[in-house]
């Protein structure tokens, strides 16, 4: 069926080695017709002197020897000059047609040669009857099997001349395997073209594992290179490419017309200009003979890009096979769209999707629901409608990838179904990291009073005036709106039945800014006659109030990548409870060389007061960040953990 349709495209040069063989075969074939045919005229005239004895030649050539036999023991005169026989009229047909298809293997190598010798054949065919009768006159089998003279001419020597031309197409067309590829006829300048495309067939051949397929020819016709590829067993999936010197052109059919769509735009970061795809027909095929056409041409100024080219085509063809089953799985779960885009992305990252099908395809997700999710996803209900689009699309990718790394590495499949469940467990929790997230802008708020109450130490410290009042106001204003955030998560955890330590962690953010609010609420009552001496280790109290809002959420910010899988920022969340840890101790030295100062200043009960309940209150909030960066680095753990 490949070999039609690539006839049909008007591609025999890529047909021409197996065309030759075929020649070569019909040659061996008729010669020993050719000797059935002359025993059966000997039997005929003498029937007790004569015994067959081509059984082995028979077999040789792929003839029944037994059908033969019966056509030679049965042989017998009709008349004095006609020998009859069972079989006689089929063995006569069969030695026309291997002389026409040695003549048509002739002709696909060298027209000229090939059309003379059918018009030989035409030639010697008249005379001879057509009917099935079962007979042949003596001087028909001479005229078929014998060497005429010089200034006639006979099928024995018509074949003769033909296996001639057969063996100088097979000399100028000998079989070679380079880089992978049978290749025939090449030049030395088709060489490179030919390896560049092996490169890439060899760099995702692995990702078909047992299934049939990539198999290349080669050939050199004319002023091209001609290169085709049967990518799989489906009927019309043909891919044949031309290369010439200042472009590759790409002819593709396939039965799926969104495959071959597929196909085309995995291209797009090549200069390709597709044509439409043009709907076609052969009999033969299913669906009613249709096939879909596609073809591409990309410019090519160099040798480096055409081999580019070649190269990104020849890894693009393992990705199409099983490509329809595959959709049809990932549909299953997601939109056409989508299922469509998730094999384009494991195409494009080198995953693809053969391994997916061979772990089981639908199964395989409907057991990582089964064992993962069983109260949150329900019978028949789609990815996409629990997770979201994003997340259904993100984990299915994460399957293609697990899937393709456990074959390709040699594990066992129970190891990739642990994975894709984890992986799937781990798409459930972004309800919570969601809920992560808005722990972390109560941490900003957080910031913002610390920083305006840093902001008011500073000012007063150049003797500069400042509103205190509106900073105590602005600082209740954003207590308010950190307290409505705070009722929001516990309310989201307790319809998601979300991780129990984003609660704490908000709870904790939540502690932390009623302290820093009451500070600068203190801070608004501060007489505006502070000395240097209180002013600079109340600026100290300040600082690691900021650096722990800012270590909070820098923390909490690492810890929401962590379900995905990211290393680095279970090190960076790990890191910023570190910092925590040092603002709470800096904080607890500038908080007692204040009460230092104070206690032996002599200050007035106003300002001995005030002073220190802002420092403690500010250094209460960095303790509460310190809980916080314990809570956090407990999440952190059991992420990694899991």
């Amino acid at each position: 069926m490949k070999s039609k349709i690539i006839e049909k495209l008007g591609r025999t040069d890529i047909l021409l080695p197996s065309l030759i063989a075929d020649g070569l075969s019909a040659n061996d074939r008729v010669k020993v017709r050719l000797g059935v045919l002359q025993a059966a005229g000997r039997r005929a005239r003498s029937p007790d002197s004569t015994h067959f004895d081509l059984m082995e030649e028979c077999r040789a050539a792929g003839i029944d020897p037994v059908t033969m036999e019966s056509v030679v023991n049965h042989a017998s005169l009709s008349s004095d000059e006609t020998v009859a026989s069972p079989g006689l009229d089929k063995l006569e047909a069969a030695i026309w047609d291997d002389v026409a298809t040695m003549a048509q293997a002739v002709k696909a190598g060298d027209a000229a040669q090939g059309d003379a010798a059918l018009s030989r054949l035409s030639a010697l065919k008249t005379g001879f009857s057509q009917e099935a009768a079962d007979t042949i006159e003596f001087a028909q089998i001479a005229r078929l099997a014998s060497i005429a003279n010089d200034s006639d001419d006979s099928l024995h020597r018509l074949v003769m001349d033909l296996h001639k031309a057969l063996n100088r197409l097979t000399i100028e067309h000998a079989e070679e395997v380079l880089a992978g590829a049978h290749v025939y006829g090449l030049r030395p300048e088709d060489r490179p073209a030919v390896e560049a495309f092996m490169r890439g067939v060899e760099s995702t051949r692995a990702l078909k594992f047992d299934h049939p397929g990539l198999a290349t020819t080669a050939t050199r016709s004319d002023n091209h290179l001609t290169i085709q590829n049967d990518i799989g067993e489906t009927d019309a999936h043909v891919v044949v490419i031309t290369v010439e010197r200042d472009a590759v052109t790409v002819t593709y059919t396939d039965v799926h017309r969104a495959r071959a769509k597929f196909f085309a735009d995995l291209f797009r970061d090549f200069a390709f200009q597709w044509s439409g795809l043009d709907r076609k027909s052969a009999e033969g095929l299913d669906d009613g003979g249709a096939f879909y056409l596609i073809t591409g041409r990309c410019p090519t100024n160099s040798d480096d890009r055409r081999h580019a080219v070649l190269e990104a085509v020849g890894a693009a063809l393992v990705f199409l096979i099983d490509w329809n089953k595959a959709r049809k799985a990932l549909r299953t779960w997601i939109s056409k769209s989508e299922a469509i885009h998730v094999l384009d992305w494991g195409a494009r990252n080198r995953f693809g999707h053969r391994a997916f099908l061979e772990m089981g395809g639908v199964e395989l997700i409907a057991s990582a629901v089964r064992h993962a999710a069983p109260s949150r996803i329900g019978f028949g209900e789609r990815l996409e409608d629990v997770l979201g689009r994003a997340a259904a699309v993100d984990f299915l990718k994460s399957v293609l990838c697990i899937s393709a790394e456990v074959l390709l590495q040699g594990h066992s499949i129970r190891a990739a179904r642990d994975r894709i469940e984890a992986e799937l467990a781990r798409n459930l929790q972004r309800a919570d990291t969601a809920l992560l997230a808005t722990v972390i802008r109560q941490a900003g708020l957080a910031r913002d009073i610390a920083v305006a109450i840093a902001h008011f130490v500073s000012e007063m410290q150049a003797k500069r005036p400042f509103d205190q009042a509106a900073l105590a106001v602005r600082a209740r204003r954003i207590e308010e709106k950190a307290d409505r955030i705070a009722l929001e998560v516990r309310s989201e955890i307790a319809r998601l039945d979300a991780d129990a330590h984003i609660e704490r962690l908000s709870a904790g953010v939540e502690d932390a800014i009623d302290e820093l609010e009451q500070a600068a609420f203190v801070a608004s009552l501060v007489p505006n006659t502070l000395t240097a001496e209180t002013l600079e280790p109340l600026s100290h109290v300040c600082a690691a109030a900021v650096t722990g809002a800012e270590a909070t959420a820098a923390g909490l910010a690492a810890a929401v990548d962590i379900p995905e899988g990211h290393r680095i920022d279970a090190d960076d969340a790990l890191a910023a409870v570190g910092r925590l840890v040092e603002a709470e101790h800096d904080a607890d030295a500038a908080e007692r060389a204040i009460t230092t100062v104070i206690l032996r200043g002599g200050f007035d009960l106003t300002t001995s007061l005030s002073v220190l309940d802002l420092a403690r209150s500010i250094e209460r909030a960095t303790d509460k960040f310190a809980g916080v960066g314990h809570l956090l680095r407990a999440h952190v753990l059991a992420n990694l953990s899991a």
